[in-house]
């Protein structure tokens, strides 16, 4: 049995010489050639190994063959450790009886199990692999550039992985901070089972339950103890989650379900921004990174106000006579953006595997103790103060001396939206009734503000057609503000619930 620890990630295909030329070229590095490997993976029609959180596989190279069953493991930011039995085998079918008879649940029927196996997908890939010595560790790096197929279906595979053959787990992370320092990279939290799995349409689709609050560790030994939990769950959520929703955007079918998953996923990193500046772990390099990336996704506002209009919020302006108009141009603004293509876009810059990989190196040292949290203060005074610092925030943008117009309240919804993190990060700490009532009028002005961003994408359509929509959209405009502002009074005037 050997304890695979690895970390993989993804690349776009148009990267792929790039990294073979920058694998060549570190010190220490000796290729080991290029070796094309075909792979089944096999189950029962009622996924009874997966069920077992087992992964098996027949792999094939040369005249060579070998069953590889994989249990369970775990995944620390991207890093993942799962126990593997190796067997070399004649066939081209897996044969159960061969593994360790301990490895398998004690009520497992594996005469039943075995007789029902088929092959569910296959991989076959070129991997060329390197062997790199980094300070007293060796890492196995496998780059793999093929196809995963199953049921006439196929879906490409590049993939790029670092195995730890000795030495320590952060030679992982080290090395591949080297290799995205020049080549766009970025966390592959899917492995090629699980992608299999789904392109077969044995898996069910990605999902993702939105966390109204973060489950935060508690009452531990000590205050120091509370505190790096928290920071270490919370660095983890936001990672795990930005990874998978990365993936359902990926898979999304509709525009505005699509945008949907944008605003969280941006969400998981503005958490992963303020967490780490929380708890002093914010460097100004780390910090650029997320300036850089965070930026990018400004066009999420304006296509979240663009497929409402053109979807669920069409009923505000389907009775004005010019609507038949507006749509096409919505349509049209919306065209411009060009969603399809983000993702893309966000991959190829080098800052994003940067922050992922810098955001695991930070998670990794938390949970090792390595990177210790110095405060002296319990999880309820931290969770006080940063809840105060956010309230404090919002204050400066929005003062109740003055008066705000749509623009100033476009300007604050990245402060507000922070804010609120902050309290989804923080909020179970403390009495439910006074949160939630604290909270409901600033979640108000969030849905306030969508709407007026609604409102200026219908005047900016308006204007491209020459169509003069600012009557209507005045009237429209002032009576929202009217009660955003009634609304607003109210809030700052709340006593904190911290």
């Amino acid at each position: 049995m050997n304890a695979e620890i690895e970390l993989k990630l993804f690349f776009l295909p148009i990267y792929q010489q790039s990294l073979i030329n920058k694998l060549d070229s570190l010190d220490n590095s000796v290729p080991q050639g290029l070796r094309r490997l075909a792979n089944g993976y096999f189950d029962t029609p009622d996924l009874q190994l997966r069920q077992w959180d087992m992964g098996l596989r027949v792999r094939g190279y040369d005249a060579h063959r070998e069953q590889t069953i994989k249990t369970a493991g775990q995944v620390i930011g991207g890093i993942h450790s799962r126990p593997e039995y190796n067997v070399t085998i004649q066939a081209d079918s897996p044969d159960l009886s061969l593994f360790p008879r301990e490895i398998w649940p004690s009520n497992a029927d594996l005469i039943s199990t075995q007789a029902q196996l088929v092959c569910i997908f296959h991989t076959d890939f070129y991997r060329r692999a390197w062997h790199v010595q980094i300070d007293n560790s060796v890492v196995e790096v496998a780059l793999d550039i093929g196809e995963i197929s199953a049921n006439g279906r196929q879906e490409a595979l590049c993939e790029l992985e670092f195995e730890l053959l000795s030495g320590d787990t952060e030679a992982l992370l080290k090395l591949a901070t080297q290799v995205a320092s020049v080549v766009p990279v970025r966390l592959g939290k899917a492995s090629k089972a699980q992608r299999g799995y789904r392109l077969a349409g044995q898996s069910q689709p990605l999902d993702l339950t939105v966390l109204e609050f973060l489950p935060l560790a508690e009452h531990r030994e000590t205050a120091a103890a509370d505190l790096t939990a928290s920071c270490q769950s919370l660095l983890e959520i936001a990672l795990e989650r930005w990874q998978l929703l990365e993936s359902m955007i990926a898979e999304a079918h509709t525009p505005e379900a699509c945008v949907a998953l944008w605003w969280r996923m941006r969400a998981c990193i503005r958490l992963l921004r303020m967490t780490l500046s929380q708890f002093a772990l914010l460097d100004a390099t780390l910090l650029s990174q997320f300036i850089k990336i965070e930026k990018q996704l400004d066009f999420i506002e304006p296509a979240q106000a663009l497929t409402a209009l053109l979807g669920s919020q069409y009923r505000l302006f389907h009775r004005q006579p010019q609507s038949r108009q507006l749509k096409p141009q919505l349509q049209l603004d919306l065209d411009d953006i060009k969603l399809d293509e983000q993702l893309n876009l966000l991959w190829q810059q080098p800052e994003y595997g940067q922050l992922q990989l810098a955001v695991v190196e930070r998670l990794i040292k938390v949970s090792a103790g390595d990177l210790g949290i110095n405060k002296p203060t319990s999880l309820r005074q931290h969770a006080d103060s940063v809840l105060q610092a956010s309230w404090r925030a919002i204050f400066e943008v929005m003062s109740v001396d003055t008066a705000m117009a749509s623009k100033n309240y476009q300007q604050a919804a990245t402060v507000l939206d922070e804010s609120i993190l902050v309290g989804q990060a923080y909020g179970r700490l403390y009495d439910v009734k006074s949160r939630d009532t604290f909270r409901a009028p600033w979640l108000d002005l969030t849905l306030g503000i969508k709407t007026l961003a609604c409102y200026s994408a219908l005047n900016n359509a308006g204007h491209k057609l020459g169509i003069d929509l600012h009557e209507w959209l005045d009237d429209k405009q002032q009576s929202l503000l009217f009660a955003m502002e009634s609304t607003r009074h109210n809030a700052i005037q709340q006593s904190g619930y911290w």
